[in-house]
């Protein structure tokens, strides 16, 4: 991907979300939620205080997060869908 964000936005790739329920039964693409966990694959370098200094993400590519139903801009990028954020609207990363 030749796409790098800016400052603390980050592009995620959201997961698959189970196509079957814990019963067995199938759910359709038109009924499923869309999936709230992501991976990381990009990073812009950090925010930028009132002084200038830029401060590093607690995010990095690969990590897997939880973030938001309605979060993110949807991109398309070489073929694939993506979610643009600011890291702000990322809750937390799931080990």
């Amino acid at each position: 991907m030749n796409f790098r964000p800016l400052h603390d936005r980050v592009v995620v790739e959201r997961l698959e979300s189970e196509e079957k329920t814990a019963g067995g039964i199938i759910i359709p693409d038109t009924a499923k939620e869309k999936p709230m966990q992501g991976k990381i694959i990009s990073v812009g370098a950090g925010a930028r205080d009132d002084q200038g200094k830029v401060h590093p993400l607690d995010v990095k590519a690969g990590d897997t997060v939880l973030f938001g139903k309605w979060s993110g801009t949807e991109v398309k990028i070489d073929g694939t869908d993506y979610l643009i954020m600011k890291e702000s609207d990322i809750m937390g990363i799931l080990n």
